[in-house]
Formats: C-alpha cells, structure tokens, sequence
C-alpha cells in the first residue's frame, strides 16, 4: 500500500520531528536545515537538494536574501526567498565548519554541494537518502505520514492557515494549476473542512 504523506498540522508535532531530525543523527545540522529550507522556500524535494552553496551565501560566508535557480521539474526559474530561514543557514554554515575542523578527511565543507553526503562529498545527499532519514523519525515518533514530500506540504499548509486561507497565494507558491490540487496537496480532509467551517459567522 502507497504510503501517503501529509502536511504536520500540530506545532507539538511539527517541533518534535524537527528535533529529532537535529539531534537523532550523526548529520543532524544537515538533516534538520534541509527541512527548514523546504518548508520555508516550499521547493520540491529534489530542487532543494540540488541547491548549492553559491546559491545561498555570498563568498564571505553570508546568507544571501534570494537564490535564482531552475526548477528541475518545471525548467523554470524561481526566486527564492531566504530571511525566514536566514539562521537556520547561519546555524549550518557555523556547523559544518566545526564538523570539518574535527572531522579533517571529511571534506564536506568544501563541497559545492549545500547539503552534501557525508560518504561522499562531492555529491549532494539523494532523495533515497532523505526519505531514510523521515521514515526513521517517523518510526521514532510513530507518525506514519512523514516522507520528503513533507517539509513542502508543511510549509504550505503553515502559509495557509497564517494568511487567513488565502488558497491563491498558496497555488501561486507551489505552482499549481487549479485550486482543487492545491486543497488536495494541503491535506484537507472533511475534519479540517468542517473545523474551518465552525469558524465562520454564517450570519
């Protein structure tokens, strides 16, 4: 049976796979900054581990405010917006200098790879890989719907309920053709229908 992946709705949820993805690995930094990224640039999974480090900061180790790349899927270009997770960035840049300077026949810092594999640098972490990594959490925390769809979905759905529903920005942030694929991709399921709908004076 296909697993179905969901968007974390509850913020109790959503901070416990995010500290697991930090702390339950070796690569934890990495893990984590991969689904922060995600879920603030709301990238597919693919594009977000294809991005590198020229992409993001400037030659003296700065974040940049946007990263220009080329979906992969699409084959159009994308703006990427990068304050919301400006330290996050920080975080991982300080990070995987540390993790060079103890760790001295890893050269991961160097690879031009923003997240690279730790076996083998010179090439970015693989969507097999990451989607390990979120069934582990998900094993660990007994959530059966995480995968690497996840962090996207999650951002989505945050933007969604912060912005009063705004269904058409949301669309317009993933690149969705209609608004029923949009609904459906957020996971709006009859109980969250029905929950939306109790808050609303009717007159």
């Amino acid at each position: 049976m296909k697993q179905i992946v969901k968007p974390i709705k509850d913020s109790w949820v959503l901070s416990a796979v995010q500290q697991s993805l930090k702390e339950d690995f070796k690569t934890g930094q990495r893990n984590y900054t991969i689904f922060q990224v995600g879920k603030a640039t709301l990238l597919r999974v693919s594009d977000v581990l294809r991005l590198k480090k020229s992409d993001v900061y400037d030659e003296r180790g700065r974040v940049k405010r946007n990263a220009y790349i080329i979906d992969k899927k699409t084959r159009k270009p994308n703006t990427l917006y990068l304050k919301p997770v400006e330290r996050d960035l920080e975080d991982y840049f300080d990070w995987l200098k540390k993790y060079q300077q103890e760790n001295p026949t890893d050269p991961v810092f160097f690879s031009e790879w923003l997240f690279p594999s730790f076996t083998h640098p010179d090439k970015h972490i693989d969507e097999k890989r990451y989607y390990m990594i979120m069934h582990k959490v998900g094993e660990k925390l007994n959530i059966n719907y995480l995968g690497t769809h996840t962090m996207r979905k999650t951002g989505a759905y945050r933007v969604y309920q912060q912005t009063n529903h705004n269904i058409a920005l949301v669309m317009k942030l993933l690149n969705h053709s209609s608004e029923e694929m949009t609904l459906a991709y957020l996971g709006l399921d009859q109980d969250t229908r029905e929950h939306i709908l109790d808050t609303i004076d009717f007159g």
